[in-house]
């Protein structure tokens, strides 16, 4: 048995970075330059440089997919972290506030340094993400003492407490940006929408730190997801200190969710369908459920971004847009099917 689902398991995330490889491919010479594979493999490996297609490649295209693949992973194995602490299928960093709060945060710093923001400061985008953690923090708290009672985390009331929570910051979030100049309001509604269409190499170097630091804690943690699914007296009966263990796991998600946002604002339900699909395709068991959860946001956010950049080219679409179309039907469906 074990072996079989190793097998598995192997199948779907080769599978997987195939088809993360494919879009990278598609999204990489497709849109209004169309380039080649010829002339891509010639520009990356400097055989025949020409001026514009490293303009096209290494300015615009490439930062933008390998960004959308980090926001992918990002929000997908925090979302499956933050379903196996709660015990409820329905739970989302974006439904739950968490991006709601990130943002916040984020957009009262961006508020503060008007004009910095959007450009390619180097000190402003490196510490947007400490920003994002305090303020993702500080709605996770709020949302947690809210749904405590009894003396134990009432997980019905957690959904619509974050939706409560998610609402009044991101209500907060639209007053604040609209006392924002004109240029730096504009930036912040798209950003809030969840778009990538700014991205750039500073972006991407300002996440891997968080990366790096919180992918290994939620790996290695990775079992006390499937023991979250006990009753909390038989975990304390076998010395699992409960709290702190779901502190870790949730300080490391919310670490990898305020990275992502710091990038490319709000962007939802990523986190809500890759644990479900993934649990469809593996299983329940979370060494084997948080890496596919990663690679499956990684073919939503990636694909999206393409969508959105060429259903209305020249125009564009933000990639949260574009997400929620398939998010929020999936939720009502999750909803009808999920005793919350």
């Amino acid at each position: 048995m074990v072996k079989q689902e190793n097998f598995r398991f192997r199948m779907v995330m080769l599978a997987g970075a195939i088809l993360v490889l494919l879009l990278a491919y598609i999204s990489l010479t497709n849109g209004i330059y169309q380039i080649t594979l010829k002339q891509v493999w010639e520009t990356i490996f400097r055989i025949h440089p020409i001026e514009e297609l490293d303009l096209v490649i290494f300015n615009f295209r490439l930062p933008r997919i390998i960004l959308a693949g980090f926001i992918g992973l990002g929000l997908g194995i925090s979302g499956a972290v933050i379903q196996g602490i709660s015990r409820n299928g329905l739970a989302d960093p974006g439904i739950l506030g968490i991006n709601s709060g990130a943002g916040a945060a984020i957009v009262i710093y961006m508020f503060f340094v008007q004009g910095k923001a959007a450009g390619s400061n180097w000190v402003v985008i490196m510490t947007m993400p400490f920003f994002g953690l305090v303020g993702g923090l500080s709605a996770a708290l709020i949302i947690y003492l809210i749904s405590w009672q009894g003396g134990r985390l009432d997980t019905q009331r957690l959904l619509l407490t974050g939706i409560a929570v998610g609402t009044g910051l991101g209500a907060f979030t639209l007053y604040l940006s609209l006392k924002m100049k004109a240029q730096d309001f504009e930036m912040a509604t798209v950003w809030l929408s969840g778009s990538i269409y700014s991205a750039n190499w500073i972006f991407i170097i300002s996440m891997i730190p968080w990366f790096l630091l919180c992918l290994p804690i939620i790996m290695r943690k990775s079992y006390m997801l499937d023991l979250f699914q006990l009753e909390e007296e038989a975990l304390k009966s076998l010395g699992v200190s409960v709290e702190r263990e779901k502190s870790i796991l949730l300080l490391s998600s919310i670490g990898l969710v305020s990275a992502c946002v710091s990038v490319a604002g709000s962007i939802g339900f990523v986190g809500l369908m890759a644990p479900h699909m993934a649990k469809l395709l593996v299983g329940y068991q979370q060494k084997y459920v948080l890496p596919v959860c990663g690679i499956i946001g990684m073919i939503l956010v990636i694909g999206a971004d393409f969508l959105a950049k060429t259903v209305v080219a020249p125009s564009e679409l933000p990639v949260g847009i574009v997400i929620s179309i398939i998010g929020v039907p999936y939720f009502v469906h999750l909803l009808f099917k999920t005793k919350v």
